[in-house]
């Protein structure tokens, strides 16, 4: 391994001498192994794939040289490896039985085409909307249509025309007579399955590689004379190959079509997929539209299938270890070698191999465990419709019949969906949550009829939507009910969708909705005086404060959010940092924190001050936290505009001896801002001073906590960690003191 030094003090970007070094290192070590891995995945694959769509065996390898070299140079996508795929079988055997291979040469490049128009029109994010019940349904489709086609093949006979045709016949192919084949087939199926079960060494071989070889070895031992891969005795030149058609432009336009959409969703998704495996990173998605599209000029032009992304192959490729498109472009020069020097070999293979190969693959795209997550989240029907229709009519019609199921489920959702009557003896409430429109009216109305005459009923309006039909039927109920001698409360959560529309001025779009602070964040004074009170919370009943109020709507809306994690702590506490702060109203430490329940163990005084005498209530404290809640770490957190400061600094209230005798706590803060430098805040010194000395006070007061023996030994076992921290109350800042002590900086900046 070659080692890189650089000076002390070189700190600019390496030159173009060790950027090329490292290159030429992540080439060797990564890449270079892990397309040797991919090209012996690739080579039984693409002539699989080939021989399932009846197109020349040699075509699956030109695709795959020829369409996974530029697709690799041109896409988005580093990691990303291209070659015929499984998923375009059934349109290109259509395409080859109907026009002829030349024409389908053609039809692939006009794919292309459509792919690079695509690209450049941004559809790649919008294809990714597609619902995933459509996806593995319309994958799965292809898989069966491909293992009722292959099995044929397996067991001896031929593949029928359709998938219809082919499930038709399948029975008396089972029972019929079996030769040789049948054993090659069923030997490499077996292989497929067996291999993931054998130890790690023997799976460094890859499983098709695997199945391919044995089961080709046994067949020349044996001496069986069973059909084998014909391909010519020298490859021929490169040349073009496509042909336009003669007639039926029509239907080879949609051809072109068909292939470019199912291709691209393919290659869009294996891409993903390999993001989400390399921690997130986005690729940009259409340019890899136009690096497919590209290859599939490329391979059509060439006399080759087309290609997409495929994910076994650029799964394999991550796998390996590979870092860059280097290995990509490394398989399709292996295969063209192995084309130009081992083209004998190849001969060698039976097609009952390659066809079990092909069976292994078609039933793999049934994937189970995503047929259980559809289920769970209640797309089944939508699954099984794509499969359906992808099966026993076309590809296009299979996904065109999900897409409209999705939409159907979408619009009942939206109908039925978040309105319901809750009848109690003394009142009435009625819920809506989620979008409302014209389509929800019947299901509303059908709710609203429900409502007791005269009740004293509670509208609960969580909106994310409310358009005009669904707020003249809010509306014009609300009014009836009045008259009829009943009470209606609006409790409208969130932007006031209702109360905008009831004063004159409906939002017209949800663009224009004004972001509103969830209850649980906002004062009191922000969302319960826009209310009218419930009969019982009026002047003169059982409930005009404010805390009442609050609590109820804990009751109500918190409480079952939170019980399952308070029951988890009723039996005892485990807090994570004893948190000591200033009394202020402003200051929410679980909020400023995001922590919940269970998380801070707080302290909260005039001036967050840690007497070290002549108190005894923070002492006993931070003896209980650290020496039995044993909590990890300890916060002293400051704030702007703090009174006990100004206090400190000589404008406390006359006449308040109490506050006079605790402030005295704090001198110590005093005396250290007169003979310690100023410290600042994110690079600025406070322009009050108030919040000068507050910030001084944070570090005073850490260092009155070391005085405590039981924090002492704890940080002396590396026990216990302190913190010093600031919020600024009109920037809604948290800043917390950098490890120098040298002032404080925004959270997520400060390096301890």
């Amino acid at each position: 391994m070659i080692e890189i030094v650089r000076g002390e003090h070189d700190t600019g970007p390496p030159s173009r001498r060790v950027r090329a070094t490292q290159s030429l290192q992540t080439l060797l070590r990564h890449d270079l192994p892990a397309s040797l891995v991919v090209f012996l995945v690739a080579v039984p694959l693409s002539l699989g794939v080939a021989l399932a769509v009846g197109a020349p065996l040699l075509a699956g390898l030109v695709s795959a040289v020829v369409g996974g070299l530029v697709a690799s140079l041109l896409g988005g996508s580093a990691l990303q490896v291209s070659g015929p795929s499984a998923a375009l079988t059934v349109v290109l055997a259509d395409a080859i039985t109907t026009y002829g291979w030349p024409v389908t040469c053609a039809i692939t490049v006009g794919a292309g085409l459509v792919q690079i128009l695509l690209g450049l029109c941004r559809f790649a994010r919008a294809a990714l909307a597609i619902s995933p019940a459509i996806v593995h349904g319309l994958l799965a489709g292809i898989g069966v249509t491909i293992v009722l086609g292959q099995l044929h093949v397996v067991l001896g006979g031929r593949a029928q025309g359709s998938a219809l045709a082919n499930l038709a016949a399948l029975p008396g192919r089972l029972v019929g007579h079996h030769d040789q084949a049948v054993l090659i087939g069923v030997l490499t199926v077996a292989i497929l399955l067996v291999w993931p079960r054998l130890p790690a060494p023997v799976r460094k071989v890859p499983a098709p590689l695997a199945a391919v070889t044995l089961a080709t070895g046994l067949s020349v031992v044996a001496g069986m004379s069973l059909p084998r891969v014909d391909l010519p005795a020298a490859l021929p030149s490169f040349g073009i190959a496509a042909q336009l058609p003669s007639g039926g432009w029509g239907g080879a336009a949609f051809a072109a079509v068909t292939i470019a959409l199912i291709a691209s969703l393919e290659s869009l998704l294996s891409a993903v997929s390999v993001d989400k495996l390399r921690g997130g990173r986005r690729t940009d998605l259409d340019r890899e539209l136009i690096g497919q599209g590209a290859g599939n000029i490329a391979s059509g032009a060439f006399g080759g299938l087309p290609v997409t992304g495929v994910i076994v192959r650029s799964m394999t490729n991550y796998q390996a270890g590979a870092k860059t498109r280097a290995s990509a472009i490394l398989h399709s020069v292996w295969i063209l070698a192995f084309c130009l020097l081992l083209t004998g070999v190849l001969r060698f293979i039976p097609l009952a191999a390659l066809a079990g190969l092909l069976v292994y693959v078609g039933a793999k795209l049934v994937n189970v465990a995503v047929l259980k997550e559809v289920l769970r989240h209640g797309d089944l029907a939508v699954y099984a419709v794509t499969l359906v229709g992808a099966v026993f009519v076309n590809l296009l019609t299979g996904v065109a019949a999900g897409v409209l199921l999705a939409l159907a489920f979408m619009l009942r959702r939206m109908v039925h969906s978040g309105v319901h009557l809750e009848v109690g003896e003394r009142h009435t409430r009625v819920v809506i949550e989620g979008a409302l429109t014209f389509l929800s009216v019947p299901h509303l109305t059908r709710v609203l009829a429900g409502v007791p005459e005269r009740a004293d009923v509670t509208l609960e309006l969580l909106a994310d939507y409310l358009d005009h039909a669904a707020f003249d039927c809010l509306r014009g109920w609300q009014q009836s009910h009045v008259k009829a001698g009943g009470t209606v409360t609006v409790d409208e959560i969130g932007h006031p969708w209702y109360g905008r529309g009831s004063s004159g001025e409906p939002t017209v779009r949800r663009s224009l909705a004004t972001r509103v602070l969830p209850r649980w964040l906002a004062p009191w004074s922000q969302w319960q005086a826009e209310h009218v009170l419930v009969p019982e919370q009026r002047p003169g009943g059982d409930g005009t404060s404010p805390l009442v109020r609050g609590a109820s709507e804990f009751q109500r809306r918190t409480a079952p959010l939170l019980h399952e994690t308070l029951r988890g702590l009723a039996d005892g506490q485990r807090p994570h940092t004893l948190f000591i702060t200033c009394g202020d109203s402003r200051i929410v430490p679980n909020l400023i924190t995001t922590s919940g329940p269970g998380d801070l163990f707080a302290v909260r005084n005039i001036g967050n001050l840690v007497p070290t005498t002549g108190d005894s209530s923070v002492g006993a404290a931070i003896e209980y936290a650290v020496g039995v809640l044993k909590v990890p770490e300890i916060v002293v957190c400051g704030h702007s505009s703090c009174g006990a400061m100004k206090a400190l600094l000589g404008r406390a209230p006359e006449g308040l001896d109490r506050l006079g005798d605790w402030l005295r706590h704090g001198e110590t803060t005093l005396r250290r801002r007169a003979s310690e430098p100023a410290l600042l805040l994110d690079g600025h010194l406070p322009a009050a001073e108030c919040d000068q000395l507050a910030l001084h006070n944070v570090v005073q007061q850490l260092e009155h906590l070391r005085a405590f023996p039981v924090v002492a030994a704890a940080l002396a076992r590396g026990e216990l960690r302190l913190t010093g921290m600031y919020f600024d109350v009109g920037a809604a800042q948290v800043s917390l003191l950098d490890a120098a002590h040298r002032g404080f900086v925004p959270a997520g900046v400060v390096v301890y």
